[in-house]
């Protein structure tokens, strides 16, 4: 939310190939990504929204940990929870069947919920709190914020997943299962 509505098109821009760079490792920067989506640099929080989007182009993922890169240069930054967060939602198409999830993330991504870009719920593992998530590329992910999940909560349906049943969402003619039924509607 904190940069979304200042980068209304940014998604739309080709993004550089990171996956095809593999410069050398040149130590971590002190730049942090907070859970709240904010960019935080050297303890100050970067607040120009095109700053932030052309910072996330060149964000990689490596199993755990993240990078910013170029053709030259690999540098490690922190990330809190997910780099991204996705702030807004919008449905296209019609029924159940046919429908399309697309979220718009807080650094101007937008994904259609499908095959490419799973949905999934992981439990934090100090809280015990599930938190939905979806992967806009390479293994990069937004976590979606509360009230696009009420959104998304609002969609869902129970369906027979291997002879349980799944309370979740369809989108792209797939199915994302969130919980067991029985502990959503009780």
């Amino acid at each position: 939310m904190r940069y979304a509505a200042e980068l209304e098109g940014a998604g739309q821009t080709p993004l550089p190939p990171v996956d095809k760079w593999s410069p050398a490792y040149g130590g971590d920067i002190d730049l942090a990504i907070k859970r709240d989506g904010a960019w935080v640099y050297q303890g100050t929080p970067i607040r120009r929204a095109r700053l932030v989007r052309l910072l996330s182009t060149v964000l990689k993922r490596e199993g755990e940990r993240h990078y910013l890169v170029t053709p030259m240069e690999k540098l490690g930054v922190a990330v809190e929870d997910a780099p991204f967060l996705a702030v807004l939602m919008r449905i296209e198409g019609t029924g159940a069947e046919n429908r399309r999830i697309v979220f718009t993330t807080n650094v101007g991504d937008e994904v259609a919920a499908g095959r490419d870009h799973p949905l999934v719920f992981r439990k934090d593992p100090e809280t015990g709190v599930a938190a939905p998530y979806i992967e806009v590329r390479a293994g990069l992910e937004a976590r979606i914020v509360r009230a696009v999940f009420y959104d998304l909560v609002a969609l869902g349906e129970a369906r027979d997943i291997e002879g349980k049943k799944m309370f979740g969402v369809r989108s792209n003619g797939e199915f994302f299962p969130f919980a067991p039924a029985s502990e959503v509607f009780g």
